[in-house]
């Protein structure tokens, strides 16, 4: 199982991140990594997850390992009363990315224009998502956890800074801030060193669910017991966003009608792209400045090999919020003709998981337009041959931001509208927060 040794810090304030100071004349390399000390690498979170739940790093061994976890379920606690409170201090992490004192790790994450793959970032987060939950569970009387805890939802990453230095090192930091009762909320900060100090790069809330061994049905977590006002209140934070998740699914445009505002805009972006000629609601004129939404596509496949599996047999997460924020950044580059900015993910929905072997299909949309913002939606898909069925299993939802005003994209058909008016609900939930 876990090692709290060099899993969990001493107790800090969990609301904010600690910003170190250190040698300005090293830069990027932080003072606690260039010194030679035992720090928890990035490196070593996937290994840990392993060893956590007796996972192999072999395909031909991997297999096994998850048929014998089946044996674990009697370990399982009948009910959440059954299993000890945990403060938050007990599930904090830090883990570090030495960019700039590990040259060598560079390469993973460097793009063409020598910048960070904000991708391999989201790789990062997912993973220690899943640590830090596993901390929060963590049994020291078992050798393996019979819970599988898998990511459900990316509730939200805000950009705190648009710029990640390819040459400095990063600090991830995070802990778990709500617990239902087979459900986990961890929240995680990304700080980079830079001139003498930490500084802030993004806030990230992850949604964590737990299964039983054979990842079918859902496992009861430890309950949390906050430890003075602060945490009360980060608490009542998370119960919150719970009321917030619950609000707007049950608001969803898959479940009830657009608003008497949204569909007066439907109506007056119609009114717009009418041909004044033909007095027809046929005959439709694309306005000036403006891009008809089924021109503002780019689609991907990809072949779901072994390499990228997970601890429990099935396609990464991470690796699924890479490829789907590559292609959503691919298609906002090629929308704004620049090179854009992310400025926030939102509403990563996993609906189901991706099996090894599976056909991902990737279809990524410009959906809502505004100034210098393009709201992007990608929609990932597995398809059987055999059957020729499609299952949705992830939505992806992406803001960027051009250095420059983007064309106004315009829905034609009444579906495209509702994906307008969703990526513009969005965006009104990132906006204002920035």
């Amino acid at each position: 199982m876990l090692c709290p040794r060099l899993l969990l810090r001493p107790a800090v304030s969990l609301s904010r991140r600690c910003l170190c100071t250190g040698d300005t004349s090293r830069r990027g390399r932080a003072p606690d990594m260039a010194e030679g000390n035992h720090l928890f690498h990035v490196s070593n979170v996937r290994n840990r997850l392993r060893e956590i739940v007796g996972a192999s790093t072999n395909w031909s061994d991997h297999q096994q390992a998850m048929t014998e976890r089946v044996s674990l379920s009697s370990m399982l606690a009948r009910s959440q009363q059954d299993l000890p409170s945990r403060r938050m201090k007990d599930s904090y992490l830090e883990v570090f990315l030495p960019l700039g004192s590990e040259p060598q790790l560079r390469e993973k994450y460097l793009t063409f224009h020598n910048t960070v793959r904000f991708g391999r970032i989201l790789e990062d987060l997912d993973s220690l998502a899943v640590l830090i939950s596993y901390s929060h569970t963590y049994n020291p009387d078992l050798k393996r956890s019979p819970l599988s805890i898998v990511t459900a939802l990316v509730d939200k990453i805000d950009m705190r800074h648009h710029v990640i230095y390819p040459d400095c090192d990063i600090k991830f930091s995070g802990h778990v801030t709500w617990v239902g009762k087979t459900s986990i909320e961890a929240k995680m900060h990304m700080s980079q060193f830079r001139d003498g100090v930490f500084s802030p790069v993004l806030d990230a809330t992850f949604v964590m669910v737990a299964r039983d061994p054979e990842n079918k049905r859902a496992a009861f977590v430890n309950p949390i017991q906050p430890d003075g006002p602060d945490e009360e209140k980060i608490l009542q934070e998370g119960e919150a966003n719970k009321s917030r998740r619950v609000d707007l699914s049950t608001a969803s445009l898959l479940k009830v009608a657009p608003t008497d505002e949204e569909r007066k805009l439907i109506h007056s972006l119609f009114l717009h792209t009418l041909d004044s000629n033909t007095v027809s609601f046929r005959s439709r004129v694309l306005p000036p400045s403006s891009v008809w939404m089924e021109d503002a596509k780019l689609k991907g496949l990809e072949i779901c090999h072994p390499q990228e599996r997970n601890i429990f047999n099935r396609i990464f997460g991470g690796f699924l919020m890479r490829k789907a924020y590559e292609l959503g950044w691919a298609n906002a580059s090629s929308y704004g003709g620049c090179r854009p900015k992310l400025v926030a993910v939102d509403d990563i929905l996993f609906q189901k998981p991706v099996e090894i072997g599976s056909l991902l299909m990737l279809s990524s949309q410009v959906c809502y337009t505004q100034d210098h913002y393009i709201q992007v939606r990608v929609h990932s898909e597995v398809f059987d041959p055999l059957t020729r069925q499609h299952n949705t299993t992830n939505v992806f939802h992406f803001t960027f931001s051009s250095d420059q005003h983007v064309p106004n994209v315009v829905p034609k058909t009444y579906g495209e509208s509702m994906l307008y008016l969703d990526g513009k609900r969005h965006f009104n939930q990132t906006v204002p927060e920035l």
